[in-house]
């Protein structure tokens, strides 16, 4: 408990971390699976900000699912989730908005303890329409490059925005921001491009756009709509012909 300058004293809260990761090398097996079980696998609001309605969770969702689509057509894998509680060692947890990690099991989760793990996080995407989210995402360009994650982007959902950040070598812990590149951002960690079009926020590997599986469900329906009508409209002109070629008798 700290006192502050009025002389009132003011509750410091302590949430569950994480040990050094020294302090993990010297554990046992069965000692660590007790470490990892007893980490809770939630944050509290004291811990993040408080979401901010369909600019903050409607961003965030498209892009879950357009990078969980994309990856599960890869051979290479790769772990996507969102808003799952990330424990570094002796660090405060944190649970960002999007997080990759690549070559990770793609299995459900519940938490990310990156010494059980063996693994960091490698690409970060936080999402904010302003006010005390955007600070914390502000905030969060020295946090996470000093825990080395490779690539932090941020994404202003109400303006549909980007800042992006990259570490310009593995031991670099201070962050270089990214220029877009004939108007896209390129993740190199990701290998994919993202670029914001009026409202809308588009991802794209090379020349060709990505879906979420709603977007790709859409097109098959629309793809199918028109493959029945020509099927139909041909049924039509063959009908059609019978009849002149009969009338000619």
């Amino acid at each position: 408990m700290l006192v502050v300058e009025d002389g009132t004293p003011e509750v410091v809260l302590e949430y569950p971390r994480a040990p050094s990761q020294a302090a993990w090398d010297a554990l046992t097996e069965e000692e660590r699976a007790q470490v990892v079980e007893s980490l809770p696998g939630e944050v509290t609001w004291n811990e993040m900000p408080m979401p901010e309605g369909d600019w903050h969770t409607g961003p965030r969702t498209y892009v879950w699912n357009v990078l969980r689509r994309y990856w599960a057509q890869q051979s290479r894998r790769a772990y996507v989730s969102s808003a799952l509680p990330i424990y570094y060692p002796e660090e405060p947890r944190f649970a960002p908005d999007l997080l990759v990690v690549l070559d990770a099991e793609n299995h459900r989760r519940n938490k990310w303890v990156c010494s059980a793990e063996a693994h960091g996080l490698d690409w970060v995407m936080e999402v904010h329409a302003g006010g005390e989210r955007k600070t914390a995402a502000e905030e969060k360009v020295q946090r996470y490059a000093r825990l080395g994650i490779p690539e932090y982007f941020i994404l202003d959902g109400r303006d549909c925005t980007l800042a992006c950040y990259r570490l310009a070598t593995p031991d670099a812990r201070v962050y270089t921001r990214l220029e877009p590149q004939r108007g896209r951002y390129v993740s190199k960690v990701l290998g994919l491009e993202f670029q914001t079009e009026g409202e809308r926020l588009q991802l794209w590997t090379s020349a060709t756009p990505l879906l979420s599986y709603k977007e790709r469900i859409l097109q098959l329906e629309e793809e199918l709509q028109r493959r029945n009508n020509l099927e139909r409209r041909i049924k039509e002109l063959e009908a059609e012909l019978a009849r002149l070629k009969k009338s000619q008798g």
